[in-house]
């Protein structure tokens, strides 16, 4: 099995988890030197989404696919050509751009372009499960964790907009068992409660045996203090996706516990297994 963006957050513990279930893996690098974040046994091979050609030798004799969309758009049709020419099934890691929830439904660049890979997916014939993660978990390390550690306040907008962080490792292991036992499937996956942002934090701080002040920013505030460190897209497209959900709770799917026979992880749990004190 071929795993695209295999030193990413999830695609190396998919790879992972392949090798530990005896499955011959190959993760797809742009070097060819073997990511530390892979674990012995995974043969790493190169090759580049933006360089089709380049996945020839990658794909062959390969059953299925774990595919993570790193690249801009215009590649996609002959990726996904070369995919349906030399192996069978797609796991792909898109969006829930289809959940008709307000956080979901907002403005979103990426979400076109997942529904474009994954119409030409399905017009190609390849079997397919189609991933639909939520807030990633570890989201709280990049944003809140360095101020945190630094006893600072976490300044954010927004301190009562409510997400279920999907722990990284679930999507993995869902992941992982969708490409061994193939299907066509869809799935939304989440963690398994709502929380507002301000009680992640708040479970952070607890965790870490930390008092944690929550400064809540407006938007404009946001958009000047992440001016040049985030693109600007990206922060109009989460300040639309939080308020558009205040005075609701999160979408929270059962797909994670239907598919592993385990209920998902929570974000306390998340943090107590992942982030060092």
């Amino acid at each position: 099995m071929l795993v695209t963006g295999a030193t990413g957050r999830v695609g190396s513990l998919v790879a992972g988890l392949l090798a530990e279930a005896g499955v011959p893996v190959r993760a797809l690098t742009h070097r060819a030197e073997a990511p530390t974040t892979l674990p012995p046994g995974v043969e790493v091979v190169t090759g580049d989404l933006t360089v089709p050609e380049s996945l020839d030798a990658a794909l062959r004799g390969v059953s299925a696919v774990f595919l993570v969309w790193t690249a801009a758009p215009a590649t996609v049709p002959a990726v996904v050509e070369r995919l349906a020419a030399q192996t069978r099934r797609v796991v792909f890691l898109s969006s829930p751009h289809r959940t008709p929830h307000p956080f979901f439904q907002q403005p979103n660049p990426m979400a076109g372009l997942h529904a474009e890979i994954e119409q030409r997916i399905a017009d190609a014939g390849l079997e397919s499960t189609i991933l639909r993660p939520g807030m990633f978990a570890s989201n709280a390390l990049a944003w809140w964790i360095p101020a945190i550690r630094a006893g600072e306040a976490v300044r954010w907008p927004y301190a009562s907009a409510e997400t279920a962080p999907v722990d990284d490792r679930d999507v993995a292991a869902v992941a992982a068992q969708a490409l061994i036992q193939g299907g066509h499937d869809d799935y939304v996956l989440t963690g398994p409660e709502s929380l507002t942002q301000a009680e992640q934090v708040g479970i952070i701080g607890d965790v870490l045996g930390r008092e944690v002040t929550f400064d809540e920013l407006t938007p404009d505030e946001f958009r000047r203090e992440t001016a040049g460190i985030w693109p600007g897209p990206v922060v109009d497209m989460l300040l639309a996706a939080w308020a558009a959900t205040l005075g609701r709770p999160a979408f929270v799917s059962p797909a994670v516990s239907d598919v592993l026979g385990s209920a998902p992880r929570t974000f306390r749990q998340y943090v107590q297994e992942t982030v060092e004190p």
